[in-house]
């Protein structure tokens, strides 16, 4: 791992715990909260001790109880076909929140699973459909939250099933970036907790197709690659790759 690794990083370290003076609060559910509406929130909020890399917060089949909100770290969300093969259909980070997608049934579609050592928040699901029909702010925020998934997937679908291998590399680290940034941390300089293989699945590409895609960008400038420390030298060229993409296709 390269020596200069900002540090505005994201770090366990970094993050406080509580909803009232958490650093993601802006970002989480606590979000328009105030006084003893956060407080009536954080009595509801079971914060858990860490997980390490490859344990599950949930599994695929696992009874509905909760959302959880990621407070360091970072997790996948994992589905299993019929057939036994594997999609990954999300990287999730601080201040985001896993298990809205439970709601219509009574267990998990996907399993939650650690990238790297992480904790989170448990809000257990009736109690806080009974706190947000009291708050209006808090409902607010949630159906934002809500509006994000349905957003998150829809552009999923176009990501495999109209970019091209260029361009799906491309959003994914402008994805990441934007997300740090809005978390404080580096836009520039971040660490890849997922592994090529996981990029390449969640991707739908080929393991070897992303390693090329990673040192065509590196060889034009556009990022510098240490392992999994990622910095991105050209932003704007990064961006245009993607219509640049149109006329260098990998696959």
């Amino acid at each position: 791992m390269s020596q200069n690794i900002n540090k505005d990083i994201v770090t366990l370290n970094n993050i406080k715990i509580a909803c009232s003076s958490c650093s993601l609060h802006d970002l989480c559910l606590p979000l328009g909260l105030h006084g003893d509406d956060l407080k009536r929130l954080d009595t509801i909020v079971s914060r858990t001790h860490p997980i390490k890399k490859n344990d599950a917060i949930f599994r695929q089949g696992d009874h509905f109880e909760a959302f959880y909100a990621i407070r360091s770290g970072s997790i996948k969300t994992v589905t299993i076909a019929n057939d036994g093969s594997e999609q990954i259909t999300g990287f999730h980070l601080p201040g985001e929140i896993v298990g809205m997608d439970a709601i219509t049934g009574s267990c998990h579609p996907c399993s939650a699973i650690a990238l790297e050592t992480t904790s989170y928040c448990a809000i257990p699901f009736h109690e806080l459909e009974c706190l947000a029909a009291k708050l209006p702010s808090l409902q607010h925020q949630l159906l934002s939250i809500m509006s994000q998934e349905i957003s998150h997937d829809a552009n999923l679908l176009m990501l495999l099933g109209k970019k091209t291998a260029d361009e799906r590399l491309a959003s994914l680290l402008l994805s990441l970036s934007n997300r740090y940034s809005q978390r404080g941390f580096s836009a520039t300089e971040f660490n890849l907790s997922m592994s090529r293989n996981d990029i390449a699945n969640y991707l739908g590409l080929a393991v070897e197709t992303v390693s090329r895609l990673f040192t065509r960008f590196q060889d034009k400038g556009f990022i510098k690659v240490d392992g999994k420390f990622v910095q991105l030298l050209a932003m704007d060229e990064l961006k245009g790759s993607v219509i640049e993409c149109h006329r260098h296709k990998i696959g």
